[in-house]
């Protein structure tokens, strides 16, 4: 079968995957609204948009990484390394107005770190953000250390954990969806993000191409470096708590999350909405699964699960398709010649 028509056929499965996973997070809405208690009112609502805008917020950058062919497991590392350093901080008498612009700084040079790491050394981004996992971690862990800093001031606690008005809105939805728009034009509607696909589909290619492979990832691992400070003064100051290991496990439910939304691991395939659905979803089953008492041991369980069921299922789906399309273009040549003229 021609390659176009392999690679239109995988592009289709992979939308239609993440038609499926939006109709599977409007079908769990619909049921929770209908049998589990307390799911619909407000204050619940809020707390489960509240709390999937830290995996939201990661998720838009790593999105885009990913469909590079990269990764990056260290960005909860850094959320909890932004988090501590502004704990510190504050212990020391800076405002927060001073303190946000330097941990923002921060992540922009974890970022870089990570970036320079995989482009300028050639290493692989898994094995770069293990270990910088653990790097910012401890010391995140020296900055702050065992200490937990909750005293921050109240027009900011209430900005990340109030409501719009009456609604279920949180007030810090309103910036994400403004992030959101900037990150689908970014990835669907500009050379920048058709770069990114060809990247991940043939990085050779790309570079033959004319496209500055290394400076694009450079500039991915940055910004997802930023995005992650960004959540881990959210999450502090959305939890009113900075402590060393906030975010832990973070990354988990990120990557589960975007692969689950049909971003292909192996770059070049899927869609910024599907990832976003993706999210949206685990934190919705999360937010059920409390509701219903599940401990927080099987709620990783499932996470896990669902991770490993994200990437068997788009692979499974575009086989299954390109499979039929090439029965289909086996055949065509039979049909037209048993046809009467």
């Amino acid at each position: 079968m021609p390659e176009s028509l392999t690679r239109a056929v995988r592009w289709s499965a992979s939308l239609r995957w993440d038609g499926a996973v939006g109709a599977l997070l409007i079908v769990l809405l619909l049921l929770s609204f209908s049998t589990v208690d307390g799911f619909g009112n407000a204050l619940n609502l809020s707390f489960l948009i509240g709390n999937t805008l830290p995996i939201a917020l990661i998720a838009l950058p790593m999105t885009l990484l990913v469909v590079s062919g990269e990764i990056d497991l260290s960005v909860a590392s850094t959320a909890g390394l932004s988090g501590a350093v502004m704990g510190a901080l504050w212990n020391q008498g800076m405002t927060i107005e001073a303190i946000i612009p330097i941990c923002l700084l921060l992540g922009v040079v974890c970022g870089l770190i990570n970036g320079l790491l995989v482009t300028r050394l050639g290493l692989p981004s898994l094995a770069v953000t293990i270990g910088t996992l653990a790097a910012y971690r401890g010391i995140a862990q020296i900055v702050l250390g065992s200490d937990a800093v909750t005293d921050f001031p109240t027009q900011y606690l209430d900005f990340a954990a109030g409501r719009v008005g009456d609604t279920f809105v949180p007030q810090a939805f309103l910036p994400f969806l403004v992030l959101l728009a900037i990150a689908v034009v970014a990835l669907h509607a500009t050379p920048f993000g058709r770069s990114l696909f060809a990247i991940g589909a043939n990085e050779e290619a790309a570079r033959f191409a004319g496209i500055r492979v290394k400076r694009q990832k450079l500039i991915l691992f940055t910004v997802t470096g930023l995005m992650a400070s960004l959540t881990g003064i959210f999450w502090a100051l959305h939890y009113a708590s900075a402590r060393y290991d906030n975010a832990t496990g973070l990354e988990l439910s990120v990557v589960a999350a975007v692969l689950l939304g049909g971003i292909d691991f192996d770059g070049g395939k899927g869609t910024l909405g599907g990832a976003i659905a993706g999210v949206f979803l685990l934190g919705a089953l999360q937010n059920v699964m409390s509701l219903q008492d599940v401990s927080a041991q099987s709620q990783i369980v499932v996470t896990g699960v669902l991770l490993v069921l994200s990437v068997l299922g788009p692979r499974v789906a575009r086989q299954i398709a390109v499979a039929r399309a090439g029965r289909r273009a086996a055949s065509a040549p039979t049909s037209s010649l048993s046809s009467p003229s």
